[in-house]
């Protein structure tokens, strides 16, 4: 099966983006394939901010692009754009750092005003990177993503419907991926 690294470009430890894609991970773990999650938040801040591509941590964040057969990308969405933390990670991969794989963009915000900031915000980026395929992606209202005392997630039904038919349409493109590479 497939290898997903699973991006979070929130700010935030607790983040209702990064448990959101963590809820997804879980998912994509259950169709058998390999999820490593990644918190851009966890890189240094001085590596991101002076653009330092030789630190260990960059070249680290790199190399799992490079491992990844397909990409998750999650952000919460300000001021109608993907999160700043998010395109300084982005703004330090090489050139064609997602060639060859699919990715699934995903996005939170307090407003539907914001649901086409993927399209036309995200979505270009990655597409500069060399996504072979950006699947459709989906956008959650903040206030449907609701997280317990125990740390239990829950999304609204609507939008839990969704999400699983995003994430199964992003694993179908993954799993057809694999068997053209296998069968090429």
């Amino acid at each position: 099966m497939a290898t997903v690294l699973s991006v979070s470009g929130s700010p935030s430890a607790t983040s209702r983006t990064a448990r959101l894609l963590r809820h997804l991970d879980a998912q994509l773990s259950g169709r058998g394939h390999t999820v490593i999650p990644l918190d851009a938040r966890t890189l240094p801040a001085e590596a991101l901010l002076r653009a330092d591509f030789g630190h260990p941590a960059v070249v680290g964040a790199t190399e799992l692009f490079a491992r990844a057969d397909g990409v998750v990308i999650g952000t919460p969405i300000y001021k109608a754009a993907y999160s700043g933390l998010l395109k300084s990670l982005l703004d330090l991969l090489p050139q064609y750092a997602l060639a060859g794989k699919t990715v699934l963009p995903l996005a939170t915000g307090g407003t539907t005003a914001h649901v086409l900031a993927i399209d036309y915000a995200l979505r270009p980026v990655l597409s500069s990177l060399g996504a072979s395929h950006i699947t459709q992606g989906w956008f959650v209202l903040d206030r449907n993503i609701s997280v317990a005392g125990d740390g239990v997630l829950t999304v609204a039904p609507a939008d839990a419907e969704a999400l699983t038919a995003t994430v199964d349409r992003f694993a179908t493109a993954l799993e057809s991926t694999e068997r053209v590479a296998v069968h090429g």
